[in-house]
């Protein structure tokens, strides 16, 4: 005689099949699309493997050896593994990596150096930086006089004399480098003078380019920047979540802002996530991963501008550029929507000095990190630039969306993801 799984131990497909169905719909929606997205990528299965561990269980408020918890031995070993891992990576000298989130990795350094109402300098929303460095609708711009810094016109670069003249103006105490939504080199050195000369302190925000830093690939802020936060995916390929760096002699004051000021129990089957994609970052193949990023990146953008559409700044010196597709009539929101229905997704993004609004958008936000996981390079870059262009001119064509949806499914199937996911979903249908 059988007996029924106790109700924990029934998979999920039981349990909540409309959840179930939502996650294979996912698996097929990631395999059989093409993802541009700047800030997503894919991660390894082993990283899966931690992400959906038993860690998830425990508790473990304070750090490894100084828990509020009992029975934190194994998990202390994932934390201490990520910690000592992410250091090395970046030549650090101290490290947090219980943050949630980028966002909240920039509020600990925040609130570790900065009292409500101090003054901050950071990159515009509208020019490419983030929301958490000083936007009126985000906590930094509400808690923070906030000052910001843009790019030249002329250019569509950091105008760096001007966050010199601002910083000299205005005096602020913390001064944040770093962007979402920016293509070029980040002269951290040039950030650091500045900062020196009105006594402030530097925060930079690798949240985008930290695969590339990491590979030695960008230069480094370390040597330069008084902190340092990145998110754990985009170009670093972990798992969604944050990390902060500083300085030894911050050290103290990070950890408690991170816990308990901001947070409570951290997530530990996402540190341990996080600590084997720090083992993956440090191996050899990580460089030449990041590589071919970049050199994906500059043949999609050198593509897309002989096929007629303007590259934001001439170009991109990194993992992502932008397009500004309103020169060609076309407004960032519908073009993001001709190319998802085409299987190839983007988002919509502002341009420097756009002249609609951010829902709307004059340009596309387009990067490589994720079709380089899945193997993608020159070639293919040549063939994506010739799909965007050709739906994007024919935005009310949907034989040639279709054609190209076709297309785009035809060479997914020539370099697949996640098979073994694909095929226990295709099992269970």
């Amino acid at each position: 005689m059988s007996f029924p799984l106790p109700y924990h131990q029934r998979p999920l497909a039981d349990v909540d099949p409309a959840i179930a169905g939502a996650i294979a719909s996912e698996v097929n929606r990631q395999a059989r699309t093409l993802e541009l997205i700047a800030s997503e990528n894919f991660v390894s299965e082993a990283v899966l493997q931690a992400l959906g561990s038993v860690m998830t269980n425990k508790y473990a408020e304070g750090l490894p050896g100084k828990r509020y918890y009992g029975g934190c031995e194994f998990v202390d070993v994932a934390e201490s593994l990520a910690i000592e891992r992410a250091k090395k990576l970046f030549n650090a000298e101290h490290a947090n990596v219980q943050a949630h989130s980028g966002s909240q990795a920039n509020q600990a350094v925040y609130v570790s150096v900065l009292k409500p109402g101090d003054t901050m300098l950071g990159m515009s929303l509208a020019h490419g930086g983030h929301l958490t460095h000083g936007h009126p609708l985000n906590f930094s711009g509400r808690m923070y006089k906030v000052v910001s810094y843009g790019v030249r016109k002329e250019t569509e670069t950091i105008d760096y004399d001007e966050v010199e003249r601002l910083a000299v103006e205005h005096r602020p105490k913390l001064i944040v480098a770093g962007a979402s939504a920016y293509p070029r080199t980040l002269d951290f050195p040039r950030f650091a003078a500045i900062a020196r000369k009105v006594d402030a302190l530097l925060m930079v925000d690798i949240a985008h380019i930290a695969g590339l830093v990491a590979a030695d690939l960008h230069p480094s802020p370390f040597p330069h920047a008084d902190f340092v936060t990145t998110t754990t995916h985009k170009t670093l390929r972990g798992p969604r979540g944050g990390a902060v760096f500083c300085k030894a002699q911050f050290a103290k004051e990070i950890d408690k802002s991170v816990f308990p000021y901001l947070q409570g129990g951290p997530l530990m089957h996402v540190i341990a996530a996080k600590a084997v994609c720090f083992q993956e970052a440090l191996q050899p193949e990580f460089r030449e991963y990041q590589a071919q990023i970049i050199a994906n990146a500059q043949t999609l953008a050198a593509a897309l501008a002989r096929a007629g559409f303007r590259i934001v700044s001439g170009g991109t010196d990194t993992h992502l550029m932008l397009v500004d597709v309103f020169s060609r009539k076309v407004t960032g929101k519908d073009a993001q929507e001709a190319l998802e229905r085409a299987g190839i997704t983007v988002n919509k993004n502002a341009i420097p000095f756009d002249t609609n609004p951010p829902m709307i958008a004059s340009g596309i936000r387009v990067g490589t990190p994720a079709v380089t996981t899945r193997g993608l390079q020159e070639p293919q870059m040549e063939l994506i630039a010739h799909w965007i262009s050709e739906v994007l001119n024919n935005l009310e064509n949907e034989a040639v969306v279709k054609r190209v949806r076709a297309e785009v499914e035809a060479l997914t199937e020539k370099f697949p993801l996640y098979e073994n996911r694909r095929a226990a979903v295709a099992k269970s249908a």
